[in-house]
């Protein structure tokens, strides 16, 4: 199938499933998420953070997710994750990816609609879609590190207004989950994210996606919810698995060993992940 725009694939959830939205940051985890949506006959959208591209370097990392896309037999899209920058926004789309998400959630309120209305309209003319965050999710993912005390909910009254100022695709609250794993149980504001669904119109996104209960997903799909990032879980499965296969094999020396390993942890992973969004067997239903 072709690569599609995230909000393509959202706003087919009707509010009844999640599309899985997953972190990669090399060739093994791109293939294990591929793999698991294509098994599960799922749509899928692969995450690329700053701190990934930094790593692989834009030109290797988009060739390898796009090549993916393309030849994937489900609906996938390709997003920049937690852009801070027209620049890096602008970079991304230029190398073929379907949606960015720009992430100037601890700026004042006017720079964050600035700039993010800036991105809608460079995106936007290219056929991308646009992401935006309002509020602060605390946590850790790749280099954005947030203190408990700097993390900051959303207010549903700004975030209507900031959807209509900015023309954004999809909007990120921060509704109490945290990027990384949990110190202690999640307090999730569940009524804050009802009141937000009713206030705006586009798909929302949940950051924060890994350490949850399946409880805990299956309430927020209901509230509103129709993406889902997973991260710190596949780092999680990846160094258990890099762990495993050298506990077992010491005296080991053939790398591709680790890389098959790691492929199949992710793999492993999403397809759990998919299953528990409701996402399994939703792409033959999608008309796109």
């Amino acid at each position: 199938m072709s690569l599609h725009t995230a909000r393509e694939l959202l706003e087919k959830t009707n509010g009844e499933w999640a599309v899985g939205a997953f972190n990669v940051t090399n060739l093994e985890e791109v293939q294990g998420v591929v793999f698991a949506a294509e098994s599960e006959n799922a749509p899928v959208i692969i995450m690329v953070s700053e701190g990934a591209v930094r790593h692989a370097e834009l030109g290797y990392i988009s060739a390898i997710c796009l090549n993916a896309a393309k030849q994937a037999k489900v609906p996938v899209a390709v997003q920049l994750d937690h852009g801070t920058s027209l620049e890096m926004a602008a970079q991304c789309i230029r190398s073929g990816f379907s949606a960015v998400m720009i992430d100037n959630s601890r700026l004042p309120l006017e720079d964050n609609v600035r700039i993010t209305k800036r991105v809608v309209e460079v995106a936007h003319a290219c056929g991308v879609s646009v992401e935006g965050e309002l509020g602060i999710v605390g946590g850790k993912e790749d280099d954005l590190v947030v203190a408990d005390d700097e993390a900051r909910l959303t207010d549903p009254d700004v975030a209507e207004e900031f959807v209509r100022l900015t023309g954004i695709d999809v909007f990120a609250p921060a509704i109490g989950t945290v990027h990384g794993l949990y110190k202690s149980a999640p307090a999730l504001d569940f009524s804050r994210l009802e009141d937000i669904r009713a206030r705006v119109s586009v798909p929302l996104a949940l950051h924060g996606g890994s350490d949850l209960s399946d409880e805990d997903i299956a309430k927020l799909i209901r509230c509103g919810i129709n993406k889902i990032n997973v991260g710190t879980d596949l780092k999680v499965a990846v160094t258990n698995a890099v762990r495993q296969v050298l506990a077992q094999n010491p005296d080991m020396h053939e790398s591709r060993l680790l890389y098959i390993a790691v492929r199949e942890a992710v793999r492993d992973t999403v397809v759990k992940k998919i299953r528990l969004f409701g996402a399994s067997g939703r792409a033959s239903s999608m008309r796109l």
